[in-house]
């Protein structure tokens, strides 16, 4: 008798805890479609979704801040140029020198100053097409023969150009078209897009390492289930990767809120999602 007692004792118990743990899990209900522009919507067929324990692009954002592109300051200081040019974008926010309106930056001074800014202003003003701009008599086979009168015609031909300069200023324009060979921009945009195209080759495997819940396709219909959740937030994502359809192209890390015993229902949409083709044209 005692032993029946003990048996449906244990049993009782068995299935009460079961239940507890049953109670003490939720679910999660969502559907996934995309809509292009002035379409229907289709569903996101045979997709896989990753539930995360962390925002994916909190992810993305905290491992691009572990790997750092290099700072302006130290990308400046190891350009290969001159130390005057160096300086001079050092003081100045900017770092595209061929830029329309970037001569309007420049003083006399700067291009007195600047080896590449002044060698920009001659070949822009060469061939004789600015009248009376003045033209070096001195040579460079006199900075070692002759270095006195080097030095004299030199600083003649620039105290001249100077006021040349600052008496017709719109001499400057076209600068910019000359600063080509030396321009930074093309590298540090280099720079940066190898600094994103690591981020976004490590983020996918950081966040199923370090925060992955668990995955579920899609069906035919774009909808899946996942039960079994602890309660608690969690991000419905792809990852950085694309759900695509027409002219669109969706992205997903969307919030979700799982709690005790109870089913989740969402649906991603492009109101919810980032398009990628969009932010590329921003």
């Amino acid at each position: 008798m005692k032993r029946i007692l003990f048996l449906a004792l244990f049993l009782f118990t068995a299935r009460t805890a079961c239940a507890q743990a049953q109670g003490a899990s939720g679910a999660l209900d969502f559907s996934a479609q995309v809509t292009p522009t002035a379409a229907k919507a289709e569903p996101v067929r045979i997709f896989t979704f990753y539930l995360l324990t962390k925002s994916y692009d909190q992810i993305v954002k905290e491992l691009g801040e572990r790997d750092a592109p290099p700072s302006r300051e130290k990308f400046i200081d190891d350009l290969k140029i001159s130390p005057e040019l160096r300086e001079w974008l050092h003081k100045h926010d900017v770092m595209d020198l061929t830029l329309p309106d970037v001569d309007k930056l420049f003083t006399p001074d700067d291009v007195l100053h600047v080896p590449e800014f002044l060698l920009a202003y001659q070949r822009s003003n060469s061939g004789g097409v600015t009248n009376g701009i003045p033209v070096p008599k001195y040579r460079e086979t006199d900075k070692t023969d002759n270095p006195a009168r080097y030095e004299k015609q030199k600083q003649e031909y620039m105290s001249a150009l100077k006021h040349f300069i600052t008496l017709w200023p719109e001499t400057m324009s076209g600068m910019e078209l000359e600063l080509d060979a030396v321009n930074p921009a093309r590298k540090w945009a280099e720079a940066q897009n190898a600094q994103r195209r690591r981020v976004q080759q490590m983020a996918p495997a950081e966040a199923q390492t370090k925060y992955l819940a668990t995955k579920v396709d899609t069906d035919l219909d774009g909808r899946a289930h996942v039960d079994g959740l602890p309660p608690g937030t969690y991000w419905v994502s792809s990852l950085g990767m694309t759900a695509a359809a027409g002219d669109v192209q969706l992205r997903w890390d969307v919030p979700v809120e799982i709690s005790s015993g109870r089913t989740k229902r969402i649906e991603l949409t492009n109101l919810n999602a980032t398009d990628n083709l969009s932010s590329k044209t921003r």
